[in-house]
This record gives C-alpha cells, structure tokens and sequence, in this order.
C-alpha cells in the first residue's frame, strides 16, 4: 500500500527562509513564527498520514452509493471528517466571529496541501464548503452571514457551488435554471445542475447550495444570472433546522477518479432560495468561490505530485533492476536499485523540482492573497488575479504528467491497481478540468488578465522578476540560476509583444497561442522560485548551516530545473510566434 508523509520541512524552510513570513509585513504575519507553524504542520501531517491517506484506497475502490434517495460516502469517510470537524481544521483561516480560527489564508494552503496528497476526494467536502462560506461572508447579507456561516465553519453544514447544466459548461449564459420570485422576498429555484461535488453525502447535517439561476425578465445570456442560496433543509428562525427543501440527487456520477467524492445529478423542483448578492450579479459573487476554487484545483496538481513522487521515490530506491553501467552499485546484490540509472535520476528530478518549485509557487499566491485582504492591497489582487490562471492551468498540467512519470518508475507495476499509482493518476486528472478547463485558463490569461488595468500587473511581474535579477545577480554563485531565469523573462515578454502586435488584427494569433503562453508563464514563474531558493540556501550554506546536504540537494535541484525544464520557455514561444495559421489552416470537414 502507498504511504504518504507530510513535507513539513521543505514547507517550513519555503515559509520562513524563502518567503520569510514573519518578515512581511502581512496583517497576522508576524505571529507565525517557526515554531507555531511547526506544531500546526506537525498535527496536521499527523492527520493526513494516520488517517486520511489510510481512506485514500479505501474511497477509490469503494465509492459513494445512492440508496433511495441517499447518498453514503465510504468506509471510514464519516469518522475522519468528524475528527476533523473536531480539531477545527476547516476554519482554520476563516474569521473568528463565525467560529474560525482566524489564521492568515497561508497555513490553511500549507495544511491544505497535506490533506489534498493523503486524500483528494476526502479534502473536497471541506474544500467546497470553505470556498462556498467564503462567498457568503463577501456577499451575504448580515443575516446570511448569521444563519450559515458559523455551521459552515465548523463543517457541521456543508457547501457547494452549482453552476453547469446538461446543456451548458463554459458558456454559462445558456443556462435554463429559473428563479421565480415569491411575495416573501426568496425564490422558487426550478432547474437541474450537473456535475456537483459533494451534492449530498451522509457526513453533515445540512448542505447549503450556491446555486446560479436566471430571474425571468432579465436580461439575456451571462448578464442575467443570479446566485442564490439554497440549502438542502430550510432554516428556521432560531437556527434549528426546518423541512426539507425542494433539492434532490438525481443520480450520482460514474467517473474515472475521486470516487470517493459524491458527484451528483441536482434537481430543482421549485426549491426555496435567497438571492446572494445583487439581482444579474451572480457570476461577480461566484468568482468569489471559484477563483478560490482554483487555487485550490491548482494545489491538487501539486498535491497528487508529490505523493506519486514519494512513493516513486521509494520504489526506485528498492527496487532492484540492472546494473549501473558505470559499475556496481550493489556487488553484494543480483542487480542495482532502478535509483542508480539516469533515466530514471532524470524521472525523479522532474517530479522533485516540480513539486518542490509548484509548492513555493503556491505559498507565494496565498501571501499575496493575504496581503490582498488582510493588507488591502491592490496591487497583490491585481497580481493574483494575473497568475490564478496559470497556478490553475500550469500546475494541474504539470501536476498530471508527473503522476504518470511517477507511475512509469514502477514498470508494470505501476498498472497494477494494488500498488496504488493509478489513482493519482486518474485523481490528478479531473483538476485539469473542472472549475474551468485549462484551455478556458488560458484563454482568460490572454484575453482578460494580461491587458486588466492597461497591462499594469504582467508589467508589476515583469518589473518584479528584473529586480531580483539585478539585486541577485550581486550574490556569489547566482549567475548560473539569474541568467536561465532572466532568458526565461525576456521569452514571455516577446510573447507579449507578439500578442499586442497581432492580436488585434487577428485574434485568432493569439488565441492559437494561449496555451504555450500560460505553460511559459507558469515555467518563469517556477525559475523564480528556484532562483529565490538557490539565493537562500547559497546564503545558508555561505553562512554556516546546521543542514548542508538540505541546502546542496536545494541547489542541484535548482541546477536542474535551470539546465533541464526552463529551457522549454523557448518552444513555447517558437510555437506562439508561428501564429494561427498552422492551427487554422484546416477546415472544420476535412479533420
């Protein structure tokens, strides 16, 4: 069986020596220190190894079941979300007042991770009822707040967030879902939605749907839509729960991964609901939910990454194949470990420095979104809303290929269902889909986020990776990590260019390009966090550390991402630059 351990140190030494947290300058920063965050990262591994990661097969070869209406998660599913609920995990970054424990949005992205690797199916019961809360407390009215928000936290009611229909995915303007409404101020919610996490299960008391619906004499298309809240039990006045609401699973889904996550068929049929925001504003007060939702899917990419690479890890060090054609590694033995052979070292680096450099990537986006709401900053919301696209696309992507790399290291094995490999295969492949297909991030990185605000953010990046460079560049040793990254920059400026120069007489140019340009953009972003942690670890070793092998196997596995993934930023452009016709040339009848 597969095995998972939570990587607190490296997650400490990106926190404190890289990010330097403590040092920011954040609102709440400054009281989590090393060893506070030690002692939460420590409990929370405790959780993932001993108890999630153990379900983790159990959800993918049991599943959820519907039985007359309803719908049981998995062995064991019940408890572990009840301890938990009890260690007050879920509001762990949410606001005091509602129960949380009001902690910056960084430890509950750490924590996130670890739970996310041990189990992903498990993670997104309390994913989506965090980014659904979430949306309450920015759009709710006071007494939304009041009623949902603190069994939210606790988890005790569960969230979801309901926007796709049999008929519509991305092109939600064609959604038929109605909102009718009622003397009382609610609506009656008539419609059926599809492909909905966490629809219904057997670990809450209550499920607060967000659901997007039209108000009859709207106007037309995505301009029309509304969101509204609609929990499966109404909620009478002193908070108790009343009857049961007009919502049911139709059915549950058959899918390739998560089974352990009850996807589900949702029927409207008349359901009482309570606008959430304004009348035709739904998709500003659902992109509350789902831009948090993707941060989160890009933090699966990397999480299914790096527990494949643990176990690939530990296979290729056991395993004995060959011999080491330099000579013997194990004369004692009938063969090598697979460890000793360049292909498979080639293998390992891969998923090392892209879990390692995904990982700094993703920490670095929740202190700018901290420093976006804790700190009112808006020039760290503009640049997050920049790079979500790319944590989003990139990093699921990247997160994907890795799983099968590290299913490759086992041969046949990794086939083999009882070895566990393919389940985070098909697990991490779902992320590159849902809340927005990669090719949709895309899309929305070229045609909505790069001009937001005139161009101000990408130049805000631009002008960020320039000055490390520079004030970098003056330490000893860093020429060989600086000069990679700068070429890396100067490739996604001259795909930037390209588009200005071209995009606006053919639209088509830069859409043809969109998606090189997200992966070059999500390549110079991890040769910015290797560059900034071979700085820290030069500066450790230079300094006199306790660890030096840590910050050696830091800097050969810089060196590597420098020499061997980087270097793509260049394909990526080629492709960018030759422009639509190689894409367009073909009619649609001749494929």
């Amino acid at each position: 069986m597969p095995s998972y351990t939570a990587p607190t140190k490296d997650m400490q030494y990106i926190l404190h020596d890289v990010l330097k947290v403590t040092e920011a300058g954040i609102p709440g920063y400054a009281e989590i220190e090393r060893d506070f965050t030690a002692a939460i990262l420590e409990e929370a591994g405790k959780l993932a190894s001993g108890v999630l990661a153990p379900l983790n097969p159990v959800g993918d070869t049991e599943g959820c079941r519907m039985e007359n209406g309803v719908v049981y998660t998995p062995t064991g599913f019940k408890e572990a979300f009840a301890q938990m609920k009890a260690g007050g995990w879920p509001g762990i970054d949410m606001p005091e007042e509602f129960g949380g424990q009001g902690m910056p949005y960084v430890l509950g992205t750490a924590v996130g991770e670890y739970f996310s690797s041990a189990n992903q199916a498990f993670m997104m019961y309390q994913g989506l009822t965090h980014g659904a809360a979430s949306t309450i407390l920015a759009h709710g009215t006071e007494a939304q707040k009041a009623t949902y928000l603190p069994k939210m936290v606790a988890c005790d009611w569960t969230g979801t967030m309901n926007l796709t229909e049999p008929h519509c995915g991305t092109d939600l303007g064609l959604m038929r879902t109605k909102a009718e409404p009622q003397d009382d101020g609610s609506y009656r919610i008539t419609g059926q939605k599809i492909f909905i996490s966490a629809g219904e299960h057997d670990m809450a008391e209550n499920i607060v749907h967000l659901v997007l619906a039209k108000i009859p004499g709207g106007p037309e298309g995505i301009k029309g839509v509304s969101l509204f809240i609609v929990p499966k039990f109404l909620v009478n006045e002193d908070g108790s729960l009343g009857p049961r609401n007009g919502v049911s699973c139709g059915k549950i889904e058959e899918k390739m991964g998560i089974h352990g996550n009850a996807t589900c068929v949702m029927n409207y049929d008349g359901a009482t609901g309570w606008l959430l925001g304004e009348e035709h504003k739904g998709m500003r007060a659902m992109f509350t939910m789902m831009n948090e939702a993707r941060l989160g899917v890009g933090m699966q990419g990397l999480a299914q990454a790096e527990i494949a690479f643990q176990n690939a890890l530990a296979y290729a060090r056991d395993r004995l194949q060959g011999r080491d054609v330099t000579g013997p590694a194990n004369p004692n033995g009938p063969a090598d470990p697979l460890i000793v052979h360049p292909d498979i070292r080639r293998n390992l680096l891969e998923q090392k420095s892209f879990a390692e450099g995904a990982r700094a990537f993703i920490l670095w986006g929740a202190t700018l979104i901290d420093r976006a709401h804790r700190g009112q900053d808006a020039d760290a919301d503009g640049l997050i809303s920049l790079l979500t696209p790319v944590i989003k696309g990139f990093l699921t992507d990247k997160g994907f290929d890795m799983t099968v790399q590290a299913q490759q290291v086992y041969g046949g094995h990794g086939y083999i269902e009882e070895w566990g490999m393919s389940q985070y295969a098909r697990d991490a492949r779902i992320a590159m889909i849902y809340e927005g297909a990669n090719g949709v991030q895309a899309l929305d990185l070229v045609g909505r986020k790069l001009a937001a605000d005139g161009g101000k953010h990408v130049m805000a990046f631009f002008d960020l990776v320039k000055t490390f460079c520079k004030e970098a560049g003056e330490t000893d040793g860093m020429a060989e990590f600086v000069e990679p990254l700068k070429r890396a920059s100067k490739d996604l400026q001259a795909a930037g260019m390209y588009f200005m120069a071209e995009g606006m007489k053919n639209p088509n140019a830069a859409l043809s390009g969109s998606y090189d340009f997200m992966h070059l953009f999500g390549h110079v972003c991890l040769g910015l966090m290797w560059a900034r942690m071979a700085e820290t670890s030069l500066k450790a070793l230079a300094e006199g550390t306790e660890d030096p092998v840590f910050h050696e196997t830091k800097l050969a596995t810089a060196r590597f991402y420098m020499a061997r993934q980087l270097p793509m930023t260049a394909t990526h452009l080629a492709r960018i630059q030759s422009g639509a016709e190689p894409v367009m040339a073909l009619d649609a009848a001749n494929f």
